[in-house]
């Protein structure tokens, strides 16, 4: 049997086009990019400001809830945007960047895979431009801007014990999660218990994707609420007089990335905030960007539709006035099994039982995109193991929710592989109209707007709160901060807070055990269940694998 290649040697074997060249396609001149290397570069604000025009088509791309047994969904917008280039379509596909911590960690880069990848992948997987150290600097000297602030004499009235805004880096390090900074004596400042969060679950992150330009990023800083006074009132950004320098740090991060992917599709590639701790798209600048450059434009929002394309919807939509014109939803029949009740040692085996109860999972996103009033298609991304009556299951199962289902072969064949599901989405677009609404008034009170994610979204029978997060909600109503969109934090394997619920759970409630003001970025974090806003590292982390050899050929990135 041939060796399979891995994701980092079908990239290291690729013959990239110089960046230039790729700017070409979609009327980026030289003089429009600063160039890091030969393939990689930044869009200038200048030409931003310059965009004009109607817009293209956006589609985007979410998927079932992740198993362990591989969905595919950044290899699917890649191959779709590869396949869309193949038949003639302008297309830019827009991704998220990869964080540091997952890719040393377990899950991986956030290139896409086999052939379908962006590229240069190592570069994408590691440093790339610089944005998320931008973001960590940034949001790091916020941070030490708080405690120097009490240290130096506390002006503002600051109350150590109320500061939420926590220090972050972009490494899943569990030892950080809970500290105590200023030991050592009065010159080492105020000591106070705080923690650390990963560098995308960052407000400076999230502001990073939702603001408009360099100034409206200025505006969002100052908004930043880093806890109260003593008598109980916010203290922001602006009081510590941080959002400046902070957007100075931030002056080349805000301007989108260009790269390409291994056929020559232009790809931006801009912000990273995760999906189940954030917001999980990337930038509204990139995106819309985009949508002045090319026809068709394919983004992707992270993990299952239930948190990635509700908060799409309902966060990125919303602020960037943005209005989607198709959605494409990727499923496996691997993954439904699991969903479906079978181990993942066991799912080489044809099991049209446990697909057909797996698929209960599907359906539920599907519908849960329509009531959106988004046109669906379903992407079936293959595996060698899939059996025709697993297929055509899907298939028929999609019909009769009226839906196209098409198979997705984009990883082994790269765009032409995905032909049929590109050719599947333009006729979508062309024949369904977008009705697209977002799926609450962000005025209602923030129960009712929980309610409504957690019942029409999860599936869940009601809402269930702590003491802290009543507590919590109650301040935010009584400061005024409660009409604000929600973004919630939760477990990304199952439409309930229980990561062990999985297929489509029914009689549960969400637990939302914390709630927390993102006044800069604009939206109130409510996190169910157990989510870790600082991942740790697996028994045996990626990192092990990785190395570099005498000759620069890195080796083990994934």
């Amino acid at each position: 049997m041939e060796k399979i290649k891995s994701d980092i040697e079908i990239a290291q074997e690729s013959k990239l086009e110089k960046i230039v060249e790729i700017g070409e396609k979609i009327n980026l001149s030289e003089d429009d990019l600063e160039l890091f290397g030969n393939y990689k570069a930044k869009i200038s604000i200048e030409k931003l400001k310059g965009l004009k025009g109607d817009d293209g088509k956006l589609i985007l791309v979410t998927a079932i809830n992740p198993t362990p047994a591989g969905e595919g969904k950044t290899t699917t917008s890649v191959g779709l945007s590869d396949a869309l280039s193949l038949i003639g379509k302008k297309t830019i596909v827009c991704l998220r960047e990869p964080s540091l911590g997952p890719s040393f960690g377990v899950k991986g880069g956030a290139a896409g895979g086999g052939y379908a990848q962006v590229v240069p992948m190592e570069d994408i997987n590691l440093h790339f431009t610089g944005d998320l150290h931008a973001i960590t600097t940034a949001h790091n000297l916020l941070a030490a801007l708080i405690d120097n602030s009490i240290q130096q004499g506390n002006l503002l009235n600051i109350d150590p014990r109320t500061i939420t805004f926590r220090r972050v880096v972009d490494l899943n390090d569990r030892a950080l999660r809970n500290c105590i900074i200023g030991l050592g004596g009065k010159s080492n400042g105020v000591p106070r218990e705080t923690g650390f969060d990963i560098t995308v679950a960052s407000e400076v992150m999230a502001i990073l994707c939702l603001s408009n330009d360099l100034m409206d990023m200025k505006k969002r800083f100052s908004k930043i609420v880093i806890g109260y006074t003593y008598d109980k009132k916010p203290v922001t950004a602006a009081d510590l007089k941080a959002e400046g320098s902070m957007t100075l740090l931030m002056k080349d991060a805000i301007k989108p990335n260009l790269v390409q992917t291994l056929e020559g599709t232009p790809a931006f590639l801009h912000g990273g905030p995760f999906a189940n701790i954030a917001h999980g798209c990337n930038s509204i600048s990139a995106t819309r960007a985009a949508l002045k450059m090319a026809d068709y434009v394919v983004t992707e929002a992270g993990f299952g539709a239930d948190l990635g394309a509700e908060k799409f919807f309902n966060l990125k939509c919303r602020f960037g006035k943005l209005k989607p014109d198709a959605t494409v939803v990727v499923a496996t029949v691997r993954a439904l099994k699991m969903h479906g009740g079978l181990l993942k040692s066991d799912l080489q085996k044809e099991d049209l039982d446990a697909l057909k109860k797996g698929f209960a999972n599907l359906e539920k996103h599907i519908l849960n995109i329509k009531k959106f009033g988004v046109p669906v298609v379903v992407a079936i991304n293959s595996f060698y193991t899939d059996t025709n009556s697993e297929l055509n299951y899907i298939k028929d199962q999609c019909n009769k929710l009226g839906v196209k289902a098409e198979i997705s072969n984009v990883f082994v064949e790269g765009g032409k592989g995905g032909v049929e599901l590109a050719k599947s989405v333009v006729e979508t677009i062309e024949n369904e109209t977008s009705n697209f609404k977002v799926l609450y008034d962000e005025n209602d009170s923030i129960v009712n707007k929980v309610e409504v994610i957690a019942k029409e979204i999860y599936g869940a029978s009601g809402v269930n709160y702590s003491g802290k997060a009543k507590k919590t909600i109650e301040e935010l109503e009584s400061l005024n901060y409660d009409k604000l969109p929600i973004c919630m934090a939760k477990t990304q394997y199952s439409f309930s807070d229980d990561e062990k619920k999985l297929g489509r759970p029914e009689n549960f409630k969400i637990e939302i055990n914390e709630v927390r003001l993102s006044a800069g970025a604009g939206f109130i974090v409510c996190i169910a269940g157990n989510v870790m806003t600082m991942p740790g590292l697996p028994k045996t982390p990626a990192a092990c694998n990785i190395d570099i050899d005498e000759n620069g050929i890195i080796k083990g990135l994934f």
